[in-house]
């Protein structure tokens, strides 16, 4: 058995990466999100097909992303996101995701009941998606990015970089709860006003949920799935 400092069981490989690697995450993708959502309200007045919309949004949304993830597992780590970040994909993740889907709706559900009972404000994250009156290449184009690019980077980060690079300092159960409550924070829009309080607490729940999945199972394969559902 591998032994680290002052004679502690040393973490196994992949298990563990720089604050910094976590820091760096977090940073990359609330900018670069921030910069995609007015690159698409400047340019959606040009009616391209709703394709390039998509296309534009992950790459400048989510791409920036990827790309930290790749230099931390190259500076940091082995070079495989699959050993770094558990970026690893089997055929008993469709069978694990809804199990995983349907924790993080119970914790939803759970902390929700709470905000509401206890009068917090809270505009949920999907509210004006079915208005008519909204731009539908606009929206089209953000749920098309929901489902398909925000489960993939997003789970690499906070489930993957984020979660290794707290385990470097922090126990895992404070780990599980830090890097949900950054999840939950991630997704503040000042559009939303003081409805935010409650939207990032109920997502908060969620990335916990994932979250713990990711430390029970070793791969943020499963909680991908999840997530896109």
């Amino acid at each position: 058995t591998a032994v680290g400092v002052h004679g502690a069981p040393a973490e196994p490989p992949g298990t563990t990466l720089p604050l910094v690697a976590a820091i760096g995450a977090i940073a990359v993708l609330t900018g670069s999100l921030i910069v995609s959502k007015y690159l698409l309200e400047a340019l959606v007045g040009f009616a391209w097909p709703v394709a390039v919309y998509v296309a534009l949004l992950a790459a400048v949304g989510y791409g920036p992303s990827v790309w930290w993830c790749r230099f931390v597992s190259r500076r940091w780590a082995t070079g495989d996101l699959g050993v770094d970040i558990g970026l690893t994909a089997r055929f008993a993740d469709l069978g694990w995701g809804p199990l995983i889907w349907l924790g993080a709706v119970g914790a939803q559900i759970a902390v929700g009941a709470i905000v509401v009972a206890l009068g917090v404000p809270l505009v949920g994250n999907t509210e004006g998606i079915d208005e008519i009156r909204a731009d539908r290449t606009y929206v089209v184009s953000l749920v098309i990015t929901a489902v398909i690019a925000a489960p993939i980077v997003e789970e690499m980060v906070f489930r993957g970089v984020v979660m290794r690079g707290l385990r470097s300092r922090l126990p895992v159960v404070a780990v599980v709860v830090v890097q949900g409550l950054l999840f939950g924070a991630a997704h503040v829009d000042p559009a939303r006003g003081s409805g935010n309080v409650g939207l990032v607490l109920v997502l908060s729940s969620v990335g916990m949920a994932f979250g713990v999945a990711v430390v029970l199972l070793g791969r943020v394969g499963p909680s991908i799935v999840a997530h896109a559902i």
